[in-house]
C-alpha cells in the first residue's frame, strides 16, 4: 500500500487528485496539507490534516507526495519531497522555469525515485478517440489539425491564476495540456509561431492564445480563449484519406467537480450526441463513438512505476519538451516571428 500526502485542497486537490488517489487499489490518501483544514476534515473524516507543506514533505510514513499547489511552488516542493527520498506527482505545468525541471529530473534520477506529472488530459475520452484515429492511419496524413479549447468567461475570476506572477494566465493554464497532446500525435515540430493577448478588459494576465506548430507540410494550431460563447471543435483534423471533427469537452472534469463518483456507472463516458463526426473521401459522414475517458489509469500508472519499476504514466522529461515549446511561443509573440526549435 502506497500511502499518499497531498499538498494542497484547491480545485486540483479536491477535485482532481483526491478521488482519483481514492479510486486506485493500491494508494491509500493518508495526509492532506491545506490552507483550508475544515473543508478537508468535511470532505475527508478519514484523513490527516497537516499544518502544513514542510509537515507533510517531513513525514516519514508518506511514501508519495502529490503537489497540487499555485505553480510557483511546484519546483520548491518537488525539490524538498525529492530530497527526503520520497516518490513525487506534480500538476501541470510541471515548473516555471524549465531549468527547474531539469534540476527535478536529475535530482530523481539521482535518488531512485518516481517522479511524474499530472497529465490527465492523456486520458480523455475525445483525445483517445482522436489518438485511435490517426495511428491506425484512417485519416491518412494529417495535414492540418486545430485544438481548441473555448470558454466564455468575461468576467475576471478571483485567485492567482487571473494575476500576475509566474505560471499565471491562459498559456499556462491550459498551454501544457493542448502541447502534450499534440506532441502524443505528431512529436515536436520544427518550428512554432504564437500570438498571446489579453482580451478582457480588465485582464492582467493572457487570456487567449494561437500557437502554430510547423511540421514540414503539416500545421497543428492550438488554440484557447476565454470569450467564446459558441465554442469552436475541441478537435479538427484534416488528412489526405479524410477528416474528423469532434465538439465537447470531455466530462470527467466537470462530473468530478459536481462530487460524482468514478466508480458511478457509465463515468468517463460522452454523450451520443457529442460524438464526433467521420468524412473519409466522398463517402456521406458517419457518427464515431468516443472512446471512454479514464483518469484513473494515471495513478494506476504512478503506482506500477512505484511497485513494479515501470516507466511513470507521464515521462517529466515529455512534460519539460513541452514547457520549452510554449516559453518559445511566448517570445515568438513578443517578436512577432516564426522561431525554430532548438
Amino acid at each position: 500500500m502506497i500511502r499518499v500526502g497531498l499538498i494542497g485542497y484547491g480545485l486540483a486537490g479536491s477535485a482532481f487528485h483526491a478521488p482519483l488517489v481514492a479510486a486506485e487499489p493500491r494508494m491509500r490518501l493518508a495526509a492532506v496539507a491545506s490552507s483550508r483544514p475544515d473543508a478537508v476534515r468535511a470532505a475527508l473524516p478519514d484523513v490527516a490534516v497537516v499544518a502544513d507543506a514542510d509537515a507533510l514533505v517531513a513525514d516519514p510514513s508518506v511514501d508519495l507526495v502529490v503537489v497540487a499547489t499555485p505553480n510557483q511552488l511546484h519546483a520548491p516542493l518537488a525539490r524538498a519531497t525529492l530530497e527526503t527520498g520520497k516518490h513525487v506527482v506534480v500538476d501541470k505545468p510541471f515548473v516555471t522555469d524549465p531549468a527547474e525541471g531539469e534540476a527535478l529530473i536529475d535530482l530523481a534520477r539521482e535518488r531512485g525515485r518516481v517522479l511524474s506529472v499530472f497529465h490527465n488530459r492523456r486520458w480523455d475520452g475525445d483525445f483517445l478517440t482522436v489518438e485511435k484515429l490517426v495511428r491506425a492511419g484512417v485519416l491518412g496524413d494529417v495535414m492540418l489539425a486545430e485544438f481548441c479549447w473555448d470558454r466564455f468567461r468575461p468576467d475576471i475570476k478571483r485567485g492567482w491564476r487571473e494575476q500576475p506572477g509566474d505560471g499565471a494566465g491562459l498559456l499556462a493554464d491550459l498551454g501544457p495540456h493542448l502541447v502534450d497532446q499534440a506532441f502524443r500525435l505528431f512529436g515536436p515540430p520544427q518550428a512554432v509561431r504564437g500570438d498571446v493577448a489579453a482580451q478582457r478588459g480588465q485582464a492582467a494576465v493572457d487570456d487567449w492564445f494561437d500557437l502554430t506548430l510547423f511540421y514540414g507540410r503539416t500545421r497543428v494550431r492550438l488554440s484557447a480563449s476565454t470569450l467564446v460563447a459558441d465554442p469552436r471543435p475541441r478537435f479538427a483534423l484534416h488528412g489526405t484519406k479524410g477528416g474528423f471533427v469532434k465538439y465537447g469537452i470531455d466530462p470527467q472534469e466537470a462530473r468530478l467537480r459536481a462530487g460524482g463518483s468514478i466508480s458511478a456507472p457509465g463515468f468517463g463516458e460522452d454523450g451520443d450526441d457529442l460524438r464526433g463526426r467521420l468524412t473519409i473521401g466522398d463517402a456521406a459522414p458517419e457518427r464515431v463513438p468516443t472512446e471512454r475517458g479514464d483518469w484513473r489509469r494515471f495513478y494506476a500508472g504512478v503506482a506500477d512505476a512505484i511497485l513494479d519499476g515501470a516507466p511513470p504514466p507521464v515521462d517529466p522529461a515529455e512534460a519539460l519538451a513541452g514547457l520549452r515549446l510554449l516559453e518559445l511561443a511566448r517570445r515568438s509573440a513578443a517578436e512577432g516571428r516564426t522561431l525554430p526549435l532548438g
